[in-house]
């Protein structure tokens, strides 16, 4: 068995961050599927204060929160290549900048655009597309966030790769215009497309399904 032990649910993409970096770096892992509906014990064991995934058990010792374990996983494994962070102290913070920006920025509002409808769905569209004017703005020259290849910053916003466009589909609206954001839609099929990365995705039938239902599930919640 390996010393590093992965748990995640099959849908959520913040384990897949983890999942990404464990195989770009070569590190060896087991994957527990977790049922969120029915939380193991022990993921409510190694997780006590949040009780979600990603939890990453190393040598017996958990890790939670998927922007924190991205940092133990290069700080760890140092000598695996490629690195996730930049050597330049200054890059490294705009890497761990644009994480933060995207789980606070991007993340949210495209969630809201997916859920909502009507009025409270543009509203959600116009300010994710202001925010994701900065994005298009820091990808110009580059092919990824991280330069020529994937790092961390990239493994933060990969779930725009795959969800957007099962987004796009359910809910019948476009989340990022071609027009306004060719360069983001450029570097989505890159990550999609990436060594490591392509092989992870879970099955988008599958994906469609789950989150199709969810949506419903949460628009019938809504007030009339």
């Amino acid at each position: 068995m390996a010393e590093v032990k992965l748990f995640r649910a099959w849908s959520s993409p913040f384990p897949l961050r983890i999942v990404w970096a464990l195989e770009v770096k070569g590190i060896e892992y087991d994957m527990i599927y977790e049922d969120l509906s029915n939380k193991s014990s022990m993921l409510l064991q190694y997780n006590p204060v949040y009780k979600k995934v990603p939890v990453l058990l190393h040598k017996g010792k958990p890790i939670s929160e998927s922007l924190v374990i991205l940092e133990y996983i290069e700080e760890t494994w140092k000598s695996k290549t490629p690195s996730l962070l930049p050597g330049d102290p200054y890059q490294r913070a705009m890497a761990r900048f644009w994480a933060k920006f995207g789980d606070d920025k991007i993340l949210p509002l495209i969630w809201e655009a997916f859920i909502k409808q009507g009025k409270d769905q543009e509203e959600a569209l116009i300010a994710a597309h202001e925010n994701l004017k900065y994005l298009e703005v820091e990808l110009r020259g580059k092919k990824f966030l991280g330069g020529e290849t994937v790092g961390f910053a990239d493994l933060t916003f990969g779930w725009l790769a795959n969800l957007v466009s099962v987004f796009e589909e359910i809910a019948g609206v476009t989340l990022i215009d071609h027009e306004k954001f060719p360069l983001l839609l450029t570097w989505m099929k890159n990550f999609m497309d990436a060594p490591k990365i392509r092989e992870t995705w879970p099955p988008r039938d599958k994906l469609i399904n789950h989150f199709r239902a969810l949506r419903e599930t949460l628009i019938a919640k809504e007030p009339k």
